[in-house]
């Protein structure tokens, strides 16, 4: 009865426990024929491929940042006109003018001549210099670009630096709690303060002269201009001034003469002592002289 009982239990653990072992032995056939399907060197494969693709693939490049300054020389018929004109032309580019310079006819420069300096947007540089060609006679014509591309990124870069670091002080400044980090840290915020307005004002004034160039525009007149015979009276007051001055030159002239003679009189009364000396000593022997070969003679 006990043996009858004993055997099912032992027989059902050791159904269970071959059981297990297949369940576990095809668990660990099926995760190595899993590590075999999966190729080791797949994902380095395309790591690798992703990188090359990278480093073929070309760096787009931003457009150059230029600075472009113009210059232009034209003979014309009537300086005044053009000027009109040019104003004209920049009305119609929406340009502005930042200076201009007349120089009226001279003995030196007879013609006529005019310096303008204009402002336009960049990209209407060409088609401005064409129109101002047409008010005359090319004389000279040049433009000139520099590229400030690294100093607006550098610029750029500063100041985004600069704007963190305002942004910590501030930060700082709010936890501190004795009046003497206040201080420090607040003396220390106004000097990054001022560094961020220059580099932001140095950034904008740079962005101004890119999107703006500037163009230089010389005019000079085609005919020259004679001067006209300056009139009667202009005559009469030069020659007048011109007496004048040679006469108060002379004048000081002979001031200037008396002076040296005043300076100089000891020596030329101890001059004039010694001729007069010579003179009467010459007159006193003088007549013995001559009247020894007489006397001689006689005897």
């Amino acid at each position: 009865m006990y043996a009858s009982t004993k055997l099912p239990r032992t027989s059902a653990l050791f159904v269970s426990a071959l059981l297990g072992g297949v369940i576990f032995t095809s668990c660990a056939s099926s995760h190595q024929s899993a590590n075999k399907a999966l190729p080791p060197i797949a994902a380095p494969a395309n790591e690798s491929s992703i990188s090359q693709k990278a480093e073929a693939a070309p760096i787009a490049r931003s457009r150059p940042q230029l600075i472009k300054k113009a210059a232009i020389s034209l003979t014309v018929n009537s300086v005044d006109q053009t000027i009109d004109a040019v104003s004209q032309i920049i009305n119609k580019q929406q340009g502005d003018l930042i200076g201009l310079k007349q120089q009226q006819p001279k003995n030196d420069n007879p013609r006529y001549t005019a310096t303008i300096q204009l402002r336009i947007p960049e990209n209407l540089l060409e088609s401005t210099l064409e129109q101002l060609a047409k008010l005359g006679t090319v004389e000279s014509r040049n433009i000139t670009a520099e590229d400030v591309g690294d100093r607006l990124v550098d610029f750029q870069a500063r100041l985004t630096n600069l704007q963190k670091t305002e942004a910590n002080l501030q930060k700082i400044m709010d936890r501190a709690g004795s009046v003497r980090d206040v201080l420090s840290v607040a003396q220390e915020l106004s000097n990054v303060r001022e560094t961020i307005e220059q580099i932001d004002a140095q950034l904008k004034s740079l962005q101004n002269q890119v999107a703006y160039s500037t163009i230089t525009l010389n005019l000079e007149a085609a005919v020259s201009s004679t001067s006209p015979q300056p009139a009667f009276g202009l005559q009469v007051q030069e020659t007048w001034n011109n007496s004048t001055h040679s006469l108060s030159a002379f004048s000081v002239g002979l001031l200037k003469l008396s002076i040296w003679l005043i300076v100089y009189s000891p020596y030329l009364l101890i001059f004039a002592a010694l001729v007069y000396g010579f003179t009467r000593w010459r007159r006193t022997h003088s007549p013995r002289l001559t009247q020894t070969p007489e006397s001689t003679s006689s005897e």
